[in-house]
């Protein structure tokens, strides 16, 4: 018998995340038809450092990110051309299902990456974000239907996280786009 784990103390799934080609419609229709929300948008997502495919990269993102139920949904639009693991995703599926989030503490973190290296997995991203935490994209191939994001849960991150899905419980609908910190258009 597998023996049961407690999410909040350990890694697991804590995220579905989807392309959109308009972040803005995107939050509205799945906020009217799946009851997400509010959401918390991030524009031009802040990465201090990102490295794609193994080699230093560039990329300029919009994220949102919203609760229902106690899962974290993440839309996520690409505001540029360059080389990316949303634009790979666009070419061969179009918009929709990109990846799982999958939570990790910072003693987790590198192993793993180890282990789904392991696993035959390629380093896609590898990137530190705008307050310190680490983040990792596995790209499984073929094996499954998307990549899987390793999120360093550190705990200013997990207090913003709590903070979104405390919003999320008992929403009445008001302020639905909430804008967060950090660099604008």
């Amino acid at each position: 018998m597998t023996e049961k784990r407690n999410s909040k103390l350990d890694s697991g799934i804590i995220q579905l995340a989807y392309i959109v080609d308009d972040i803005h419609s995107s939050m509205g229709l799945y906020t009217e038809q799946l009851g997400i929300g509010p959401w918390f948008l991030f524009k031009n997502f802040a990465f201090e450092t990102l490295t794609y495919r193994g080699q230093p990269g560039e990329l300029s993102i919009d994220l949102a990110l919203g609760y229902s139920n106690g899962m974290m949904f993440e839309l996520i639009h690409q505001n540029d051309e360059l080389p990316s693991v949303y634009l790979e995703t666009f070419k061969k599926r179009g918009w929709g299902f990109h990846h799982w989030g999958v939570k990790a503490l910072p003693s987790q973190y590198d192993s793993m990456i180890r282990s789904y290296l392991d696993k035959g997995y390629e380093l896609a991203i590898e990137s530190v974000v705008g307050v310190g935490s680490r983040a990792a994209y596995m790209d499984p191939g073929n094996e499954l239907a998307g990549m899987i994001e390793i999120i360093e849960v550190t705990p200013v991150v997990e207090g913003l996280f709590a903070q979104m899905e405390l919003a999320s419980v008992d929403w009445d609908g008001t302020d639905p786009v909430r804008l967060m910190g950090g660099p604008t258009e």
